[in-house]
């Protein structure tokens, strides 16, 4: 939705970045040499298609190379431009530095709708865009390592390693290319679910601390806290789905491209993904209120607000109209700088998207470690774990036994301390383990210094001096 006087999203990164520095000591030279994005590759190549030839519009951008690989993901969207991929880029630079994954940052885009597509046109397009970066190592599994993104997934991930391999028959680590692969190709368990898992684990963290929740005038746990969705993608979907089910939130609003559905009883959240599937949209949806202008359920009452599609839906024309006292960023820009003005100034506390949906990216990373390694996590640990944990069970089950003590230890119990971690496990734990840390490194800077007023500046501010630091030590 475009505002009057409203700053791009590219803008609006920039912005977001100038209120951090002017916190920060930094030499102009190198607060300019972390600000700039330092390529951009356009490439335009054609790909016949339907009896005739169809000319595309790509971009790889690296925004910073302070650590090697460059990470983000590509998008395919009709929408896509220079400015948009540059700004995702820049975030990339951020995200990485604030959840400590070593990577630079950097995005690419495809300006395609893929649903005008069928599945083999969509490979050929895929492949030739792939041809294009590979040739140039803007894909390279030590150089560029791109991931899924909004309309690109497992399949077209598993479509660019093999595009890659046939280009460089004898690299031994053809597969780190590129992560989100399907796990049969390469991928990792929980790469699909890690960004709405992350989002999760970041409320989790966020409610562990009472100040923090005081903030947003909330209490207690996550359970029945009245939460919005907007955009039920991969993203929100899986960030729903576990809150609702694992912590007891309810669900009242799914927000989507031709409407809402509203419920205070709450949505089931696999029901309403079947059904969209099924049907191109909501509407239609049974024991739930549907509301034809989707975006005006943004400002309803709720607990949680999180907005899990596209940048800028909240803004100048409806942020002081936003009712939600805590704001979860699960997409990428959805607040605008304008917007995040207004809603600083109510009080509303905003979980930034630095931080929020840096699941992907850190569920990337194991999987680009997984790659290089060539083995899979808990392949070697799994069953002695197990063979330790039945030493101790059949111990305590012996001594009560001897003693006569009449104990027995119950059998779930049983059953889930003698399950050895496999890889799904080992992954949400060490993504767990990331969220966990990088929200305490933000936490202390927005609590210890007065000049800080929310999290978003002490995200950027954590973010830039890690950037800044490797730089210096580079003899920047």
């Amino acid at each position: 939705m475009a505002v009057q006087n409203e700053p791009s999203f590219r803008a609006s990164v920039d912005l977001m970045f100038e209120r951090a520095v002017r916190l920060m000591d930094l030499s102009p030279g190198l607060e300019q040499k972390i600000r700039v994005c330092n390529s951009t590759y356009t490439v335009r190549f054609g790909v016949r298609l339907r009896g005739k030839i169809e000319t595309f519009t790509g971009y790889r951008s690296v925004h910073s190379e302070h650590m090697e690989p460059v990470k983000g993901g590509i998008r395919y969207a009709t929408n896509v431009n220079q400015d948009e991929v540059e700004a995702l880029a820049a975030l990339m630079t951020y995200k990485c530095a604030l959840v400590e994954t070593p990577f630079g940052g950097s995005k690419g885009g495809l300006c395609i709708d893929p649903r005008a597509w069928d599945e083999h046109e969509l490979e050929l397009i895929t492949r030739r865009f792939a041809y294009e970066l590979i040739k140039r190592d803007l894909i390279h599994p030590a150089q560029n390592v791109p991931a899924p993104d909004m309309g690109t997934g497992e399949r077209e991930m598993a479509w660019i390693a093999d595009q890659y391999a046939r280009m460089n028959t004898t690299d031994i680590n053809a597969k780190a290319c590129v992560t989100g692969k399907p796990p049969h190709a390469g991928g990792i368990q929980g790469r699909v679910e890690a960004t709405g898992r992350g989002v999760q684990y970041a409320l989790r963290e966020f409610f562990r601390h009472k100040e923090d929740k005081a903030q947003a005038g909330l209490s207690g746990d996550l359970d029945g806290k009245r939460i919005i969705v907007q955009g039920l993608g991969n993203v929100g979907y899986h960030a729903a789905k576990f809150l609702s089910e694992e912590d007891g939130a309810k669900i009242i609003g799914i927000i989507e491209r031709d409407g809402a559905l509203v419920s205070e009883a709450g949505l089931p959240v696999e029901e309403v993904k079947q059904w969209i599937a099924a049907h191109g949209g909501v509407k239609g949806f049974p024991g739930a209120d549907y509301i034809p202008e989707g975006s005006t359920v943004l400002e309803a009452a709720c607990d949680i607000l999180i907005p899990a599609a596209m940048e800028g839906v909240i803004n100048l024309g409806n942020a002081d109209r936003i009712r939600a006292p805590l704001i979860v960023e699960a997409a990428n820009g959805p607040i605008t700088y304008g917007a995040d003005e207004i809603l600083r100034r109510k009080g509303t506390v905003i979980i930034p998207d630095m931080y929020a949906n840096a699941g992907g990216v850190t569920v990337s990373y194991f999987e680009w470690v997984k790659n290089l390694s060539h083995i899979r996590f808990g392949r070697m640990q799994r069953r002695a774990e197990e063979a330790r944990s039945r030493l101790l069970v059949e111990e305590l089950e012996r001594l009560s036994s001897d003693k006569g003590l009449g104990w027995t230890l119950a059998d779930d119990f049983k059953e889930r301390f003698l399950t050895g971690s496999d890889e799904l496990a080992l992954v949400r734990s060490g993504l767990d383990d990331t969220m966990r840390t990088a929200y305490q490194s933000m936490r202390e800077v927005w609590h210890s210094r007065n000049d800080v007023e929310d999290l978003r500046v002490a995200a950027y501010i954590v973010a830039i001096d890690r950037v800044a630091k490797t730089y210096r030590s580079k003899g920047l």
